[in-house]
């Protein structure tokens, strides 16, 4: 039986036999191996039917932060110069003020202009959403961005009130007033608590109730990633804040508007809570004694000033120094990579009885984590690995994860990633591999995208792989389907 996903292959060398292609299946895979291709195809008049913002490159919060993100990856040891990163800066300008435009968002214009008359029942037993009032709407897919470490999480909000005054308010209202406050930094109590008083006070209902499911990104340090493989990827916590009728949770109306949010299959029981100190961000647990760059603490702070937040308030006093952690991650060494058994467990060169099913072995699900070198935002997945040969011992399966993660803990887009894996792989299995990497983006998330659930895939191939369609068939159907998170 045939694997229900499909790859697309294209060779990019002369040579069959050191063939590298790479393709996409899920999601959206640029597909430029050259690097530098893409960038240089957009600086030709490319047009994608893409623009941003008008008049937002001559802002001055705009070249505040371009000048900012040019510090940072100076830090990092990179060439702000070279192919892929010199439009960065501008990149991530246009990602952090579309992520957080809500600052310049008023609520009340918003709501007001979308009220509408409901008579409802006139004896007061019922109100205009039925018998009980209750009105619902589930399932809001928002991003913010995280006030402890400037990193994205993903929202699902489920917001419900009930009306009085004989008014209602449009539904999709209430995804946008979400959206407003879900647009700036945030900290999840303190999102859903904002949501529900900016309700309460525009629709003046009998009662609001906001329930978020939140997903943070746990990104882990170089040295851990080596350590753990097992690291778990997300931080998933519920918050929950209510008004009015809503604001004892032990009342029958918070009872009934939970039992609506199961008939989808949400039950916030399961779920874990945020704690009393507050501390949810995966960032708040790193410990190092490795001081921050300065100047890229003083760059971090200034992008925040121009964010419109200010940079002394409480909770923000410690997000420069914790993101530039977190960022070195991904800084540029001059060192080789020393795979030190790459010798000692080189293959010998493989001799095929012509039985492909025999031949091919595979590492699956291998970790991976990286950033983005066009935004700064992290993407994650896992690396499957094919070879011809006999099987390696658990030393050189090892190895291969050592060498997923030496590419991925720098800045990087996931074709040359991809590639690169494949290249150095073959110095240890030989010249027959094939890779395929599969990853979410973060960067699908934000930036006005918001492509939620969204993954890419990438493939390379390289000697017999590049040559026989069979063997990339037997290789593709041994992949697990992908679980979700």
């Amino acid at each position: 039986m045939s694997d229900s996903r499909s790859f697309e292959c294209c060779s990019h060398e002369s040579n069959p036999s050191r063939g590298v292609g790479i393709g996409s299946s899920f999601g959206c895979a640029m597909g430029a191996l050259v690097d530098g291709h893409f960038d240089e195809e957009l600086e030709n008049g490319l047009v994608l039917g893409v623009s941003c913002e008008p008049g937002i490159e001559n802002e001055p919060e705009t070249k505040v932060i371009q000048d900012a993100v040019k510090v940072l990856l100076l830090g990092l040891g990179e060439d702000i110069n070279r192919e892929g990163l010199r439009k960065t800066p501008f990149r991530v300008a246009k990602a952090l003020r579309e992520g957080t435009r809500g600052y310049k968002l008023k609520v009340k214009d918003i709501v007001q202009s979308a009220l509408f008359p409901e008579a409802g029942l006139d004896n007061g037993v019922g109100h205009a959403g039925g018998v009980g009032g209750l009105v619902i709407v589930r399932d809001l897919d928002l991003f913010t961005y995280c006030e402890l470490c400037l990193l994205p999480f993903q929202v699902k909000c489920h917001v419900g009130y009930v009306p009085s005054g004989q008014r209602v308010v449009g539904l999709s209202k209430l995804s946008r007033v979400a959206d407003v406050f879900a647009k700036r930094l945030q900290d999840p109590q303190r999102l859903a608590d904002e949501v529900c008083s900016a309700l309460q006070n525009g629709i003046m209902p009998t009662g609001v109730a906001v329930v978020l499911q939140c997903s943070h990104i746990h990104f882990p340090n170089f040295a851990s990633a080596f350590l753990n493989s097992n690291h778990q990827g997300w931080f998933k916590t519920v918050v929950t804040s209510g008004s009015g009728v809503f604001e004892n949770e032990k009342d029958i109306i918070w009872g009934e508007f939970l039992s609506l949010l199961k008939f989808r299959g949400i039950d916030i029981d399961a779920c874990s809570r945020v704690s009393g100190d507050g501390c949810w961000c995966p960032s708040q647990n790193i410990s190092t004694v490795e001081p921050a760059d300065s100047e890229m603490v003083t760059a971090v702070t200034s992008i925040i000033q121009s964010l419109g937040e200010d940079p002394l308030r409480k909770e923000l006093l410690g997000t420069p120094t914790r993101f530039v952690r977190w960022l070195m991650n991904f800084r540029n060494t001059d060192f080789k990579m020393k795979l030190n058994g790459i010798d000692r467990y080189r293959m010998s060169p493989f001799e095929s009885n012509g039985d492909v099913e025999d031949s091919i072995q595979s590492e699956l699900n291998l970790s991976l984590w990286s950033q983005c070198e066009h935004h700064l935002l992290p993407f994650h997945g896992v690396v499957h690995i094919g070879y011809f040969g006999s099987e390696i011992d658990v030393i050189g399966k090892s190895l291969f994860q050592s060498i997923v993660h030496f590419h991925g803990f720098k800045l990087q887009v996931q074709e040359r990633l991809t590639r690169q894996i494949a290249e150095t792989v073959s110095l240890l299995v030989g010249k027959d591999v094939m890779v395929v990497v599969e990853c979410n983006h973060t960067c699908m998330i934000s930036r006005g995208i918001e492509k939620f659930g969204s993954s890419t895939a990438t493939m390379a191939v390289l000697g017999r792989f590049s040559t026989e369609p069979a063997a990339r068939a037997k290789f593709l159907q041994s992949i697990p389907p992908t679980t979700g998170e």
